[in-house]
């Protein structure tokens, strides 16, 4: 299969604007204001141009409505954080100028939530508090997602994550004998672990033949949701797990787990956790002598994992297709790339992109020329319910839990120092 390395190059600047283009722009605007006689207002960046030919600006004569995103912007899970944000100011600004919502001029308003259950509690609070703000991209972690659903729901916010993939945040504690669906304002445009944990196994159990396997979690929801699904499968492949330990999010010294598992000598360690803790863990592991892959979700699916200590051979899972392979992102890529943002789009850029886009046109259909008021809530609702279009990372729709309805995964293996493409299915198929 191509191999497919993730982009890492910084790019310089963010969300510049070129006065003289605007000018020009602002300039065409009042001509035609003038020999038209239209009522429009200026708004949106449409372009330059002059003459009879240039562009008319959008209509935002009606204000301006907030796109919330809630994400980690800072800290050691910021790399995905600032891609998702970033992602999210691109579609935001894209709908300015194709004027996807007519009479209003569309916002970002960015909260970092720090991947902090209550910290995320109070980003909630503070967009749910204006009346302006429409819907919520995020957030990254299931955990934080747990605190800020009651609250966007308790105004009836529409929230969209690009990334949560705990099952039980659309389906309920017993998903899968009984799900149920726990908040009608909730949608997510990513796979879910009860997947990507079957999916796992299914590659380091049946393709790579590993038998003898430890489990190390980190104790956060995310973390322990994911390991518990791997188990189930890996069991049922035939594996056997010898070996189980636990570790903090802050943790640096992961000695102790290592030697607690390294007795019973597995040939692979699945870890349930994320990249700030995964890349020192495998490091210590191979000079404590215990070399064997690594493996774990898309918690480590970042380039961080690998500059932390990851050694050749590691795994990891992650949702959808590469989107440097697919036909559908190239636009998306191009798009990102132009702006020069200094942070790269990473594991959920392009997810965070769709996730922002199903909420501009959603309230494009659902206010349809109208005015926005909290009334129109539960038409905004409605309408991402029966969204269906195609995305940077595919087919975007969700079934009647708010799930999406795209579930590729995945395997990444690094090689020589890259993140390169091991396969693309789904689980069981």
């Amino acid at each position: 299969m191509l191999t497919r390395i993730v982009r890492t190059n910084a790019e310089k600047g963010h969300h510049v604007r070129n006065q003289t283009v605007k000018a020009a722009v602002l300039v065409a605007g009042a001509l035609l204001l003038a020999a038209c006689g239209t009522n429009k207002t200026e708004g949106g960046s449409n372009g330059g141009g002059t003459g009879s030919n240039a562009p008319q600006a959008c209509d935002t004569s009606k204000g301006t409505l907030v796109v919330g995103v809630i994400a980690p912007l800072s800290g050691n899970l910021s790399a995905l954080g600032l891609g998702i944000r970033n992602s999210v100011d691109l579609a935001v600004e894209q709908a300015n100028e194709k004027c996807v919502v007519p009479g209003y001029k569309l916002k970002m308003q960015a909260e970092d939530d720090q991947a902090t259950p209550q910290v995320g509690a109070q980003a909630a609070t503070r967009l749910s508090s204006n009346p302006n703000v429409v819907g919520v991209v995020g957030t990254l972690n299931s955990s934080v997602a747990q605190s800020v659903q009651p609250i966007l729901k308790g105004k009836n916010i529409l929230q969209v994550s690009p990334a949560n993939t705990t099952p039980s945040l659309t389906r309920g504690d017993d998903f899968k004998n009984a799900p149920k669906r726990q908040f009608e304002t909730y949608f997510r445009v990513c796979a879910t672990d009860d997947l990507q944990g079957g999916f796992a196994a299914n590659y380091l159990v049946g393709k790579a033949g590993k038998k003898n396997i430890a489990i190390i979690t980190d104790g956060k929801t995310y973390g322990e949701g994911l390991a518990a699904e791997f188990r189930k499968e890996a069991e049922k492949e035939g594996a056997k797990i010898v070996a189980t330990a636990k570790v903090g999010e802050n943790d640096s010294d992961f000695s102790g787990a290592i030697n607690s598992i390294k007795g019973a000598n597995p040939d692979a360690i699945y870890y349930g956790g994320e990249y700030p803790q995964a890349g020192p863990l495998s490091k210590q592991a191979k000079d404590l002598g215990l070399n064997v892959p690594l493996m774990g979700g898309d918690g480590l699916k970042d380039d961080k994992f690998i500059e932390l200590g990851a050694k050749d051979g590691d795994l990891a899972t992650s949702v959808g297709a590469p989107v440097e392979d697919l036909d559908t992102a190239k636009a998306y890529l191009d798009a990102y790339k132009a702006k020069k943002f200094k942070d790269d789009y990473s594991a959920y850029g392009g997810f965070a992109y769709d996730a922002a886009n199903v909420v501009v046109v959603s309230l494009g259909k659902a206010l349809a020329g109208g005015e926005w008021s909290d009334a129109k809530r539960a038409d905004l609702i409605k309408a991402v319910q029966g969204y269906s279009a195609q995305g940077a990372t595919g087919d975007v729709k969700f079934d009647q839990y708010g799930d999406s309805t795209n579930k590729l995964l995945t395997v990444y293996k690094v090689q020589g120092g890259k993140w390169a493409t091991e396969t693309t299915g789904t689980f069981g198929g």
